[in-house]
Formats: structure tokens, sequence, C-alpha cells
């Protein structure tokens, strides 16, 4: 027999969440095969099995939050799976004196098991959870019996009146007096943890933000007649804004070294490297991969370190080095349509700057009104290291080289 264990995930991640189990007991796996996927509170990570094998049992059901070093199953390395008949069996001539007794408790296992063995693909599994489903009352067209996340759908579409009788203990949360519903969705393991350390932030820094405007005229007058030949030039990567914002932030990263900057204890570590982290979003909230050595990266590079990270974040393949060591962050709510918001500081850094939408608005230029393409900019950061007068000299530092960008090609 060969125990699978929860693998050591990353010094600051001590558990995770059973999100599929991607084996049965019964089926066959080979060495290096992965069997189950791990929610954490920073990525998704797939556990394999060292041993090839049969599955013999589970340790553990969809939604159970495990500890690193953990056995979560067994593998039989015989290549036969564990058969647990035979120790049923061995009982039933002792109970053969209380028949009776007997076939009603048989009725009652029966019931239970069948609750227990319900088949379902992990994803029914994970739906029937979320929307708290009892899976062996999901009824299913599929010729083998196997739940699957349609199934669980029609389910939970139907009438309220059809649902009322099994439902009671969801009722709770409904006021008595109005009876509307409302649906119980429990957050996923990362949702928890962004609300855990974002609520922290707020509680352990004195987060002020401060406030500033971009004519985005003269960058995107440039990316226009760059981008093609950019993109020919760098084997299709795309000329983004992502690239301008990051060399004007490390340019005034530079300038005011505060801002790039942690406080441990009473020091604070003025950090001579530009790890910037680009806030990416997925179905279960942001996450901030991290752009190693930017000072060092031109456009290009840039641009295709991010575009790289944003289709891992989408598939879901990120990995724990992704995330980790970034000095300083920078979060786009604008392509979402956000034109002002006050983002919040990203773990132990001290600043984050909020890029917004870009729209036409009337702007002074001179002594006329001409209709210009602005952008609202945001930084937050932490008034124990960061003073008001370095915040908004930061500000406008971004932006006067994102207004003149020949001089932020000077500083690449």
């Amino acid at each position: 027999m060969a125990e699978i264990k929860v693998p050591e995930l990353a010094e600051s991640i001590t558990e995770g969440t059973i999100a599929g189990w991607l084996k049965q007991p019964g089926d066959r796996v080979e060495k290096g095969e992965y069997i189950v996927e791990l929610e954490t509170d920073k990525v998704n990570v797939e556990v394999i099995s060292e041993e090839a094998g049969v599955i013999q049992e589970l340790k553990a059901e969809e939604g159970d939050t495990v500890q690193v070093g953990q056995v979560i199953a067994i593998v039989s390395e015989s290549g036969e799976a564990a058969a647990p008949a035979p120790a049923k069996e061995e009982k039933a001539p002792e109970a053969k004196t209380e028949a009776p007794k007997q076939e009603s408790a048989k009725v009652e296992v029966s019931d239970s098991d069948k609750k227990e063995r319900t088949i379902a693909s992990p994803a029914a599994r994970k739906l029937a959870r979320e929307k708290g489903i009892d899976l062996s009352a999901v009824s299913t067209i599929d010729p083998m019996g196997r739940v699957r996340v349609q199934d669980v759908e029609a389910h939970s579409n139907q009438p309220k009146a059809e649902a009322k009788s099994a439902a009671p203990k969801q009722a709770a949360p409904v006021s008595q007096e109005d009876g509307k519903p409302v649906e119980v969705v429990r957050m996923s393991r990362r949702r928890q943890t962004i609300a855990k350390r974002l609520l922290e932030v707020k509680q352990n820094t004195a987060m002020l933000t401060t406030f500033n405007e971009i004519d985005m005229t003269a960058v995107m007058e440039l990316r226009k007649r760059k981008k093609d030949k950019f993109q020919e030039d760098h084997n299709g990567t795309r000329l983004g804004f992502m690239s301008f914002f990051t060399k004007a932030v490390v340019a005034a990263l530079k300038k005011y070294p505060a801002v790039n900057s942690e406080i441990i204890g009473t020091d604070l570590v003025l950090k001579k490297y530009y790890d910037i982290g680009v806030a990416v979003s997925t179905d279960e909230g942001l996450v901030v991969p991290v752009v190693r050595d930017c000072d060092r990266k031109n456009f290009a590079e840039i641009e295709a370190d991010i575009a790289g990270f944003a289709k891992k974040a989408r598939d879901n393949k990120l990995s724990l080095g992704d995330l980790q060591g970034g000095t300083f962050t920078i979060t786009n709510g604008g392509v979402f349509g956000s034109l002002f918001s006050t983002p919040i500081i990203n773990g132990t850094q001290v600043g984050i700057l909020g890029m917004h939408t870009i729209q036409k608005r009337p702007v002074a230029v001179g002594d006329n009104v001409e209709i210009r393409p602005m952008m609202y900019i945001a930084l937050s950061y932490d008034h124990r290291v960061i003073d008001g007068s370095e915040a908004v000299g930061f500000l406008v530092t971004v932006k006067k080289l994102l207004e003149n960008p020949e001089d932020l090609l000077l500083e690449v």
C-alpha cells in the first residue's frame, strides 16, 4: 500500500481544500499521474501519485480542509482494488439469532451508503456543495447513474414548491416576515483569504489615497503609430498600456524609494530591485503575479510577461513562485469600466497604483478647451512610511512621464 499525502506547498501555506478528486476508488493510476486538485489561498495545485496501482480509498471528501502531510488517499500497489465485502460477511453468522433487527439495520446502512456512494463528477459535487444540495436527491438521465453539472442545475431550478419540504434548514437566513428567497453560497478558500488579507491591511496600515489625472493623448498616438511594427518585431507581442505604466512606475520608485519599501518591526527595508505585481482578474477574484526586474526589461519583455501571466491565470496554472515577492503593485480597474476608485495595498507593500478607464473629457489646453482622452490614477499608500508630499510627487512623476512618452523611453 502507498499513502498519498498533501505535499509541501510553500512556506506560508499549511493547508488547502479538496477542490475535486480526479480519480475515484477502483480507478487505475500511473506513477506521476494527477489524482486530486487542491485549492489553496493563492493558487490551485494538482497532487500526483508517487506509485502506480489502484485507488483503494479516499480519506477526504471534496470541500474538506486538509493539512500539509495529511494522508488523503491510499493506493494499492498490487494493482487490485481492496474489497470491503468480506468484513461484512464475517459478521453475518453472528447476527443470525436476531434476524428482525438485522433487517432494519440493513435498511439503514443501505440508505446511508446510497448518500455516500452517489456517483458524480467533481464539478457536480462542487456545485452541489455550493448550492447546499444533497446529491442523492438529484435525478440523472445518465445510464450509469452518474450525476453531472447539468443534473445539479436542473435540480436547483425546480419550482420552489417541490423543494420546500426538503429545505427547512436552508430557510433560516430568509426573513419569516417577507419570506424572500436567498441563496447561500460558501466562499471559496481564495475568496476567504482575499477577504481576510484586505481586512488585515485596512486594520494594520495607515492607508490614504491621493489622486491625479493623465492626458493619454501622447501615449495613445505613440502606441497607434508603433503597435503594428512592435508586434511584427517581437513575435506577435502586443504593445499595451501596461508596459508604459510599469516603466513610469519604476522611474517614480527610483525617485521616491520609500514607496518601494516594507516595514519589518521598527525597520524600514528599502528595496533596490523592482518586481512589480500586476493584478489579474479570475473567476474567484484578483491574483497578483509579479513581473521581475522591470528596470532591466524592455517594453516587449514586460508585455510578454503580463500576457503570459494573464493566460496562466485564466487556465488556473499560476504557480506560487509567480505570486510571491512583489515590491509594488499596479491594478487596472479601467478594463471593467471603473472611473474612480481607492485600491487597497497588497500584502506587506506600502503602495499600489490604480489605473482607471480612459474617458474623453473637455480639458483646458493653454487658453483653449479641448476634448482629450483622460484617465484618473490613484496611489494608495501607507502614511506611516510615505508622507503626503512624497505620494503627490510620485503621482506627478508618473503623470509627466506618460504625458511625454519620449522622456519615458529615455528611462529604459
